[in-house]
């Protein structure tokens, strides 16, 4: 079975939407772990908002130049958990219909490398409540980003993680990979 990794950038304030705070963290170390997750992936699964702000982005970047990502992002199987989306525009887009659980552990079923995921919000709680997210890697920024566009609100949202891995960079990005913990 397939894993379903969700990878998230994050400041200590808590902030995860619009992440040109990390430009500065960006270095080696932080294109080797980013090219090993999308290496060891052949799909990406996002949210409608997560899906609008990356197809804005990534078709205008140089697929050419190996350390933009670009040729991932917009080569790769995408699919997008949406009820608005009807039409998706960004090549090997499908938005996935009805019950969103079960088709993402159909997802999960078919044969293939990982399924990551950017960004977290009521996709991957929904999909983290239901078992079907194996690892959630925080990717903590040492910045304090402020203002209202703090993480969605998850007032429903309760979980508990064992920690799988960490790892300090030089830049004082520290990556915290987490395993949800199942519910028996």
């Amino acid at each position: 079975m397939r894993k379903l990794i969700n990878s998230t950038y994050i400041t200590l304030d808590g902030v995860i939407e619009n992440p040109m705070w990390t430009m500065p963290y960006f270095d080696e170390e932080a294109a080797s772990l980013a090219g090993a997750q999308t290496t060891e992936a052949d799909a990406m699964l996002m949210g409608r908002a997560t899906y609008d702000g990356f197809s804005a982005a990534w078709p205008n970047m140089d697929e050419n130049d190996p350390t933009t990502g670009a040729a991932f992002f917009n080569n790769v199987k995408k699919y997008v958990a949406s009820t608005t989306l009807t039409d998706p525009t960004w090549k090997n887009t499908e938005v996935l219909q009805g019950d969103l659980v079960e088709a993402v552990r159909a997802l999960k079923a078919q044969e293939g490398k990982n399924i990551i995921q950017y960004g977290f919000g009521s996709v991957t709680t929904e999909l983290i409540k239901a078992g079907l997210v194996d690892e959630v890697r925080f990717w903590i920024h040492p910045v304090l980003e402020g203002g209202a566009n703090l993480t969605v609100a998850l007032s429903d949202f309760k979980a508990s993680f064992d920690l799988v891995d960490t790892r300090v960079h030089k830049s004082g990005v520290i990556v915290a990979s987490y395993a949800p913990k199942t519910t028996a």
